[in-house]
């Protein structure tokens, strides 16, 4: 396989992992190659993002590959979390964040064994309006993080706690993603129509 095609390789498996990221054994694995030769795609990629002004770079945290944006960009994201052509939630992310309300402390993993979809997207999403946050790492392999709501959620959907959520007892003891997003948009649609009449008077 071409080295274009490899690095290509490379840089889609740290996007399609997320946060969480992927050690050098894990992608040498995947691609069946060696570890060093793994290494050194790695470097030359890192690097070839750095020279093309990339807006995206490869990072080691704690000894796992990650994508990020860059440092200098940060104040752009703020812009963009805080506009309000931003302030309305989409379907994937309001399902996530039905998920993690009713069933936190949860994993990545776990979300993702529920929606049946990858939710890294819609949990960036979340975290940059502050909706939800890191609330430690779970004890399994790979100490993957517990992902909770914040102040802010409460906030978002005018609840004083999360004894406020919609009764999920209403429907099934098993989950019912469906109506629990339901009763979630119904909340932020009160929620907005009530701003509204505070508006006008």
């Amino acid at each position: 396989m071409q080295l274009p095609k490899l690095k290509s390789i490379i840089e889609g498996l740290l996007f399609a992992a997320g946060e969480e990221g992927l050690d050098v054994r894990q992608l040498a694995e995947v691609l069946e190659l060696d570890i060093k030769f793994t290494l050194s795609l790695v470097q030359d990629l890192k690097s070839e993002m750095k020279k093309k002004g990339r807006g995206i770079q490869i990072v080691e945290i704690a000894g796992a590959l990650q994508l990020t944006t860059l440092p200098e960009h940060a104040p752009y994201f703020e812009r963009l979390a805080s506009s309000p052509s931003r302030a309305s939630l989409s379907q994937a992310a309001l399902e996530t964040l039905s998920i993690i309300a009713y069933k936190q402390p949860i994993t990545r993993v776990e979300i993702e064994e529920i929606r049946g979809v990858k939710s890294d997207r819609a949990l960036q999403t979340l975290v940059a309006k502050d909706l939800i946050e890191e609330k430690g790492r779970a004890e399994a392999v790979g100490r993957p993080i517990l992902y909770g709501t914040t102040k802010s959620f409460l906030d978002y959907f005018a609840l004083n706690g999360l004894q406020d959520l919609p009764d999920s007892s209403l429907f099934e003891h098993e989950v019912d993603l469906g109506e629990e997003t339901r009763l979630l948009f119904e909340k932020l649609e009160s929620k907005q129509l009530t701003m509204e009449e505070m508006d006008k008077n």
